[in-house]
Formats: structure tokens, sequence, C-alpha cells
């Protein structure tokens, strides 16, 4: 156990486990994620109250990537460098968080990235940039896509229900690693993304039952990955 792992032990109890009663918060397709090796997770994103969510949700430690700007500030910087945070530029080339985004993976860590690059204050997914598909096809590890519902619309004293669900692992292992090989990966990405995040949207209108289990990924892009 690193010094990541510590910080994680101690802070999801104490912010996911209070985020997670205040949202409501049900978890759908957990058991999906790989418990061991190298991992990117694509998560869509509205809010703030997403962060704790997801990490309150992941059966894995994961080594997020935020905007440069987060970790320019000194105290909320230290913060989330100490949970094994890494920053990138925005809009721009950045061969540094590139290789660390790399290293990541190579290490056997699960990374976990914005996909679509900000929030969506609109509510709706937007555009996947190619930062998660980078990744994964330059160090040949498979992509489990997070989606999350509700938060658009969670405010501190409204509590409205939030869901989140985990797809299947994707490998993109006949893509090229060049710019076509990540847009290819990236637009497959984001059809998985707006699929569990279309299936959450239905089931927060049927009730949110508890017990459903998201969509199954295309079985050509289905990783052949062991899960515990």
């Amino acid at each position: 156990m690193n010094r990541v792992d510590i910080a994680w032990a101690i802070g999801k109890p104490a912010m996911g486990g209070p985020t997670a009663l205040a949202t409501r918060l049900r978890v759908y397709g957990r058991d999906r994620v790989p418990r061991t090796g190298g991992l990117v997770i694509a998560y869509n994103h509205f809010s703030w109250i997403d962060i704790p969510a997801f990490g309150w949700s992941s059966p894995r430690t994961v080594y997020f990537l935020a905007k440069a700007e987060a970790h320019a500030v000194p105290l909320a910087g230290a913060y989330l460098r100490l949970f094994g945070s890494s920053g990138v530029r925005r809009g721009e080339s950045d061969r540094e968080a590139v290789r660390r985004m790399r290293d990541v993976v190579l290490a056997g860590h699960a990374l976990g990235i914005f996909a679509e690059g900000t929030r969506q204050r609109s509510g709706v997914l937007g555009p996947v940039q190619p930062g998660a598909a980078m990744a994964a096809l330059q160090e040949d590890v498979p992509v489990v896509c997070a989606a999350i519902y509700g938060s658009h619309e969670w405010k501190p004293g409204t509590f409205r229900p939030v869901s989140i669900a985990y797809g299947e692992p994707l490998r993109f292992t006949n893509l090229p690693r060049n710019a076509t090989g990540y847009r290819e990966a990236s637009a497959e990405i984001e059809a998985e993304l707006r699929r569990l995040w279309e299936w959450l949207r239905d089931l927060h209108a049927a009730g949110r039952p508890r017990h459903a289990v998201p969509p199954r990924a295309p079985e050509r892009l289905r990783a052949p990955v062991t899960l515990p």
C-alpha cells in the first residue's frame, strides 16, 4: 500500500460517505471494474459533487486527472496530489501530462479522466476529448466508461438522487496508435458513455430499481479481462 492508497483509505469514507448519503447514490455495474492492472476509467462530468461520488463508487484507488488551474492553488493542489491527482493544461498540447498518464497505467494503476475535458453545465453529455483513448492505446490497457446522472440537478437543500453506471471494459487493440486511432477510440468511448447515461436517465424515470444491470458493450469491443 502506497501513500495514495492510504490517503484514499482515509478520504473515501470521510468525503465519499457523506456524498453518498446526500445524493442517495446508487451504483450499478461496479463489479465490472477490473481489480488489478493498468486501466483507464472515462467519466462524464456535470458537477463538483461528481468527484467524491465517483470516488465512493470505485472499487479501486483512482489517480484522477484534473485541470492545471486546480493544481496551481496552493492548498487545493497539495490536497489533489495527496490523492494521486495530476494536472493537465486544457486546450493545448501537454506532453508532460501525457507522460504522467501513461506512467499511471504502466504502473498498474487506474487512471480517472473526465472524458469531455470540462464540466457540462447543461446536463447533457459533451464531445469526448482524446486523452482517455490516448492513454489506453499507448499502453494497451482497457477503458471502463462510468456515467453519472442526476448530479446536474443536485444542490444542497434539494438532494436530488444521483446514480452511476459502469460499463464493461473496452479494448481497442485493432486501432493504430496515432491521431486516427485516438479519434476512433474516442468516438467509441463517447458512444458507450451516452449509452450508459441514457440508460440511467430511463432508470430514473422508472424509479431507480436497485438491482438493474447496465447495458452490455458491443461484443467487438469487450476486453478479455478477468474479473474477481
